[in-house]
Parts: C-alpha cells; sequence; structure tokens
C-alpha cells in the first residue's frame, strides 16, 4: 500500500463531481474518475478517467479492470452520480422509475460490491451522494426522492456490515447547490416563476443563509466524510448541507 491515497468517484464529469475530482487532487489524492460524459476539462495528470455508462452492469468489468490496473488498493468511495426525473408520481413511467434507481441506487450497491476487495486492505471510506430530497422533499419528484432515501438506508446497512474490517460509510445529503442539474430542473414546466436566475433566487430565498451552495462546498464536506483522520468516529451517518433549508419550520 502506497503513502499516497487514491479516491474513486463516479459520475465525476458533473458539478459536484468535478469540484470533489480537484479538492480531493489539491489535496494529495489520486483520483480515478467515472462517468458516461466526457470530463469537461483536463484531468488531474497523476489520476485516471474512464467513460462509461455505469447504470449498465455488463460494463463494471471492464471499469474495474482499469482501476485494478492503477491501483492495488483504494481509501474511498464516492457513489456520486445520479440522474433526476421530474414527473408526477402517477405520470413517472416504469422506463423512468428505472433509469432513476439504476443509476441513483443500483450502480452505488455495484460499485461498492466490486471497489470492496481494494477499500478493505486500506481500511477505506465510502461515501455515498444522498439528497435533502431523502428526509423532506417536494411535488413533482419522488422517483428521485425515493432513490435518495434509499441511498440513506444503503448507508446504514453498509456501515453496519463493513465496520469488522474498519471500513466507514457515511452519506452526504447536499440541498440546493448550483450545478447543471439543479438549473436544468429550475428549467423545466413543473416550476414555475420567472428565469431559471429568478427560481435560484427564490430558492436561496428559503435557505437560512439566503443562498444556494456550491459544488466546491459539497467536495469539501464529502472530503471531510472520506477522511479518516477528520471524521474516524462517524459512521452510518447522514451529514445535511443545505444553507439550513431543512433547519426552519415550514409554517414559519
Amino acid at each position: 500500500m502506497t503513502d499516497t491515497r487514491t479516491l474513486l468517484i463516479t459520475g465525476a464529469a458533473g458539478g459536484i463531481g468535478q469540484a470533489t475530482v480537484l479538492h480531493f487532487a489539491n489535496q494529495g489524492w489520486r483520483v480515478i474518475g467515472v462517468d458516461r460524459a466526457e470530463f469537461p476539462s483536463d484531468f488531474p495528470q497523476d489520476g485516471h478517467f474512464i467513460q462509461n455508462d455505469i447504470a449498465d452492469p455488463a460494463n463494471y468489468e471492464a471499469i474495474f479492470q482499469q482501476v485494478a490496473d492503477f491501483t492495488d488498493d483504494l481509501h474511498a468511495l464516492v457513489n456520486n452520480a445520479a440522474v433526476q426525473i421530474a414527473k408526477p408520481l402517477l405520470e413517472t413511467s416504469l422506463e423512468d422509475w428505472e433509469e432513476v434507481m439504476n443509476v441513483n441506487v443500483r450502480a452505488a450497491f455495484l460499485m461498492t460490491q466490486e471497489a470492496y476487495p481494494l477499500l478493505k486492505p486500506a481500511q477505506g471510506a465510502v461515501v455515498n451522494v444522498s439528497s435533502v430530497h431523502a428526509v423532506a422533499t417536494s411535488a413533482d419528484i419522488a422517483t428521485y426522492a425515493a432513490s435518495k432515501g434509499a441511498m440513506m438506508a444503503l448507508t446504514r446497512a453498509m456501515a453496519i456490515e463493513f465496520a469488522p474490517d474498519n471500513v466507514r460509510a457515511n452519506a452526504i445529503l447536499p440541498g440546493a447547490v448550483d450545478t447543471g442539474m439543479l438549473r436544468d430542473g429550475l428549467s423545466r414546466d413543473h416550476v414555475s416563476g420567472g428565469s431559471v436566475e429568478e427560481r435560484l433566487d427564490d430558492l436561496a430565498s428559503k435557505t437560512v443563509i439566503q443562498r444556494v451552495g456550491t459544488p466546491e462546498e459539497i467536495a469539501a464536506a464529502i472530503y471531510f466524510l472520506a477522511d479518516n483522520e477528520q471524521s474516524s468516529f462517524m459512521t452510518g451517518q447522514p451529514l445535511i448541507v443545505d444553507g439550513g433549508a431543512t433547519t426552519r419550520l415550514s409554517t414559519e
């Protein structure tokens, strides 16, 4: 096992994914990123980017062959990949449901199974990117909310089963973060009122600190959960990072 720590992160090309790749790289970690999209900028030179779709179980053998060729161990796995479909529950098709569950939940399950033989010798950590929708949600996003609730339950189960190997598992629950996924969601017809910027301002007004989050802030929180020095006594826990949005009573 080398002194340099290694991260494997899914959804590496998205807003939170990109920020997390760069944050860990700046802390001296080697980063392996996986995404079905191209990484939109230069990937860290000492890392490795794998362009592949984790929604398809047939791709895992090829993905983990590349992972094994790159490293003998993993110090952290961040299950970050996600898709969001905004529709009323009664208008959600089985195909919609399966697409969200396959990316948001099944992929985290499969990635963790495949990565565990590399996490175990490093006594690494799993960080599952859930959402505040796991604890409080809104209309027209039932499938996404269900997937993120499942992610939180999966995290608790991982924590219990992995503890004998000193592998921790925690979840981060971001609130409104200024990413492409959020802006795409605000552009859909299910959100009313004004431009995307005005809708962002409306979201910001609903947080205690009166703004939406940045991907870099979520990346820093992910790093805290992944780092065995900073969060060594945490496992099976949700870390809500939402600017206080879930703190205030809805009746206030």
